[in-house]
C-alpha cells in the first residue's frame, strides 16, 4: 500500500527510479556540486556560465529528494578554500544564494523545505548573509525536506573549531575529559542535531572530499559519477539512491 501511494508522487524518469524502494531512501543526502567550470570550458562558455546553469541543478535535484521523502540535503556551495579563485569569479559566486532564493523562496516555502545554511559568515557579504538569513527565517517553520547550504565551509576548521570549544568548557569545569566521547564533538560541529550523511553523491569524476564533513562522512556510502554538476539531473540523483539501496550498511560488524 505504501509503496503504491509513494509511486503517485515519485514519477519515474529513468528506469533506476523504477527500481527504487520507499523503506530505504537515505535520510541525509549530501552532494559536492562540482564541475560547474569544466562543464563551461567544454562549450567555449566563461566559467560563470557553469556555476549560474549549476543553479537550475540545485533546483531539480532539491525537488527530486523532496519527492523521494529524503530528509535531509546538504549542498557543498562554497568552500573555505575557494576565497583562492579569481576575484570576478568569487563575486559572481557571492551573487548565486540571492539570485536562487530570489526565484525559487516561494515554491521552497510552498514545498514546505526549510533553508539552512552552515558554514562561517562573517567573511560573507552583507547580501549574500542578508538572503540566506531572509529564507532561513521564512522557512523556519517548514517541516519537510531540509536544505541545508555549506557555505565557506572547511571541515577541518571545523573541527578545529570545535576542538576548542570544548577545550574551553574542561578549562572552565563545565565539563572533564572522561565525559568527551563521540557525541561531544559532534554535537560541537555545524550538523548539530543532525544525523550524518546516509549517501555522499559528487559529481565530476574527481575521487576525493576536498574538506567537506570529514568527520560526519566516517561511514556514510559514496558514490561518484563523470557527469558535470550542470548536467546532473533527476535521473543520475536516482541512479545514485538505486546504488545506495543495493549496498549493505555494516558500520564495521558483519
Amino acid at each position: 500500500m505504501i509503496d503504491r501511494l509513494w509511486s503517485k508522487f515519485v514519477k519515474p524518469s529513468s528506469d533506476k527510479a523504477s527500481t527504487l524502494t520507499v523503506e530505504n531512501v537515505p535520510q541525509h543526502v549530501a552532494i559536492i556540486m562540482d564541475g560547474n567550470g569544466r562543464w563551461a570550458k567544454s562549450r567555449g562558455l566563461p566559467r560563470i556560465a557553469g556555476h549560474h546553469t549549476g543553479m537550475k541543478a540545485v533546483k531539480q535535484i532539491t525537488m527530486a529528494a523532496d519527492r523521494l521523502g529524503v530528509k535531509y540535503l546538504t549542498l557543498y556551495a562554497f568552500s573555505t578554500e575557494n576565497w583562492k579563485r579569481p576575484k570576478a569569479e568569487v563575486d559572481f559566486l557571492m551573487k548565486l544564494p540571492q539570485e536562487f532564493l530570489a526565484i525559487e523562496l516561494e515554491e521552497l516555502i510552498a514545498n514546505n523545505v526549510q533553508v539552512r545554511m552552515m558554514g562561517y559568515r562573517e567573511a560573507l557579504p552583507g547580501h549574500t548573509v542578508e538572503a540566506l538569513e531572509e529564507a532561513m527565517l521564512r522557512t523556519a517553520n517548514n517541516t519537510g525536506l531540509i536544505l541545508n547550504f555549506a557555505l565557506n565551509y572547511g571541515s577541518r576548521k571545523e573541527m578545529t573549531d570545535a576542538v576548542k570549544l570544548i577545550a574551553e568548557a574542561v578549562r572552565d569545569g563545565k565539563l572533564s575529559p572522561d565525559q568527551i566521547d563521540e557525541s561531544t564533538m559532534s554535537e560541537h560541529l555545524f550538523t548539530s542535531g543532525i544525523p550524518d550523511p546516509d549517501l555522499l553523491i559528487r559529481t565530476s569524476g574527481e575521487l576525493r572530499l576536498s574538506n567537506f564533513m570529514l568527520w560526519q562522512l566516517a561511514y556514510s556510502e559514496m558514490w561518484f559519477t563523470d557527469v558535470y554538476w550542470p548536467d546532473f539531473s533527476e535521473s543520475h540523483f536516482h541512479e545514485a539512491i538505486a546504488e545506495y539501496q543495493r549496498r549493505a550498511r555494516r558500520y564495521g560488524g558483519l
